[in-house]
């Protein structure tokens, strides 16, 4: 899988504060990944489950030894964000940490998994635990792992 569909574009997320923050991202050769909190971020380049075009978010992440860690908290909604049900059709994805693209398998944590790595995601983004009490929803935690 390539960082780009058919025509060579990879549509940015619709939301315009995750469009612009990607745009920085790439525009800065990956030297401007985080937050304006100084959350580090990455770029989750993915396939639309119904469209079939590649799409691109910006995610926050935490690490898990080699493996990179982002949450589907929808700010605490109590729906999935639509980039976690396309991994769930399409998990081959590409990854962009810094100056580094890479491609990679997204896979979400069973229970168990989550539950050890969830102090962590805490402490990178403590707004996490928030939105976990927010929703009854259970907010996945995906594996980003390098392919």
């Amino acid at each position: 899988m390539t960082t780009e569909q058919h025509d060579g574009a990879v549509r940015s997320s619709p939301a315009t504060w995750v469009a612009a923050q990607a745009e920085l991202y790439e525009s800065s050769g990956g030297t401007k990944g985080t937050t304006q909190l100084g959350v580090p971020c990455l770029l989750l380049d993915y396939v639309g489950r119904r469209s079939g075009a590649r799409r691109r978010t910006v995610l926050m992440y935490g690490r898990d030894g080699d493996d990179y860690l982002v949450v589907g908290s929808n700010g605490g909604s109590d729906s999935h964000p639509l980039w976690y049900l396309n991994l769930l059709d399409g998990p081959e994805v590409d990854v962009r940490v810094g100056t580094e693209r890479f491609p990679a398998l997204a896979e979400t944590l069973t229970p168990e998994e989550k539950e050890r790595v969830w102090p962590h995601l805490v402490e990178v983004f403590p707004r996490y635990a928030a939105y976990r009490a927010k929703t009854g929803r259970d907010i996945p935690v995906v594996r980003l792992r390098r392919r």
